[in-house]
């Protein structure tokens, strides 16, 4: 009710003083300065306050700003060398831009203990909006190198209504129009380098004037090397307890290994937590957790080979009467060879039609496919000791070896292609 009351005294200008009643005679508000004389000149500036939350969830941030607007207003001039500070609530009596915030989801204007707005007027007719506001607004983010990601944030103004014949926005003091990044303090990020731009907006309604300020966001990943990193790492390791641990201790190295698999996947779970449930990126923590979980796994199928084998281990005589076998085939495919052999002779002084040069060629063909049997055999043979493990438990102790090493070389792959590709 009051609020109505005051609006109404405004109006009438029963409460105004009369430098500002002759200002104010014949101005008209609905009106744009300089309306039949070219577009109207509006300086902006900004100063960050704050950027309270960062969230890759909503892929946006909030910021609280003050937002600072020049322009002229010809219809403003008086006399004096001294500027006019008004009430905020005296701006319903002025003309002001239609600015707005394009990518901006939610947005207020701070109205404690009165609406944080000021507006001061100059002998020349300029006049000075300034506002405090706290936003939300998207941004777009890549999150393939999270948690070493950098993200390029952007917060845009343009006229709502006036296109570029009827306002022109320019920054102020070019990168300096902007301030107070110096000394923000995020809790994840680190506010980088960042640049203002002069742009136009194009619409079906035609084209309207434009003001970018970008800034990079980089994200501080000590909280992720402890967070994350460190514990993932000392699991790979506690896995490896289990190679210096007696093959016939079945339970212990079962529960080492089950225990560790089980660590790590509600270590991979908890990663996730902070980050979209549905996207398309595969981000740099989940490929550093997967080689993790690969290594972890990997020592738990170890022990089960390895276990494997000692049961099924052939002592030395096992050994030679398989090779013994062996050579029995060999010895058997030899003399079925001479026995085929002695036939065809036979057959061949029995058959008057064939001649002795096709005997010799038959039996040269025998010879030669029975020495190809008896090669292929023998690489087969070849192959399988090479294969064969003399001892079970070397797959410890070249385990003890090969995981530490190459989880080190990975590990080395890892973090140079995401630090500097």
């Amino acid at each position: 009710m009051e609020n109505a009351l005051l609006s109404a005294e405004v109006k009438e200008g029963e409460i105004l003083s009369p430098a500002i009643q002759k200002l104010m005679k014949g101005y008209n508000k609905y009106l744009r300065p300089f309306f039949d004389n070219g577009p109207v000149s509006v300086g902006m500036s900004l100063d960050i306050a704050s950027i309270d939350t960062v969230s890759e969830i909503n892929m946006d941030y909030t910021a609280t700003i003050f937002l600072r607007q020049r322009w002229t207003d010809e219809r403003l001039c008086f006399d004096g060398n001294k500027s006019l500070s008004l009430d905020g609530r005296l701006v319903e009596l002025l003309w002001v831009p239609d600015t707005f915030i394009v990518d901006s989801k939610k947005s207020f204007l701070h109205d404690i203990t009165v609406e944080n707005r000021l507006i001061r007027i100059f002998p020349n007719g300029t006049v000075l909006y300034a506002l405090r506001i706290t936003t939300t607004v998207a941004c777009n983010m890549d999150l393939t190198k999270y948690p070493m990601d950098k993200q390029t944030c952007t917060l845009q103004l343009e006229s709502w209504g006036y296109n570029i014949n009827d306002v022109m926005f320019y920054w102020t003091r070019g990168n300096d129009s902007v301030s107070g990044l110096d000394t923000l303090r995020l809790a994840q990020h680190t506010v980088g380098d960042y640049h203002t731009s002069m742009s136009e907006a194009i619409y079906e309604t035609g084209h309207y004037p434009k003001l970018v300020f970008h800034f990079d966001l980089k994200r501080n990943i000590l909280y992720f090397i402890l967070e994350t990193y460190v514990p993932s790492s000392l699991l790979v390791v506690l896995s490896w307890v289990s190679f210096w641990i007696s093959q016939s201790s079945v339970p212990a190295r079962i529960c080492i290994g089950v225990t560790t698999v089980l660590t790590m996947t509600t270590l991979m779970m908890g990663a996730r937590t902070s980050l979209p449930n549905a996207n398309c990126f595969i981000k740099a923590i989940d490929v550093y957790l997967g080689i993790c979980f690969s290594f972890i796994f990997g020592a738990l199928i170890e022990y089960a080979v390895a276990h494997f084998c000692t049961l099924h281990h052939p002592d030395s005589s096992s050994l030679l009467m398989r090779e013994e076998d062996m050579n029995g085939v060999v010895t058997t495919i030899a003399s079925n060879s001479r026995q085929a052999k002695k036939k065809e002779d036979a057959s061949g002084v029995s058959n008057c039609s064939l001649s002795n040069s096709d005997i010799k060629t038959e039996a040269n063909e025998q010879q030669s496919k029975c020495a190809k049997t008896f090669y292929i055999v023998k690489k087969v043979v070849c192959f399988l000791n090479c294969c064969r493990i003399e001892n079970p438990h070397y797959i410890d102790n070249y385990s003890r070896m090969s995981f530490p090493l190459s989880f080190i070389f990975v590990n080395l792959l890892y973090w140079v292609y995401y630090l500097y590709f």
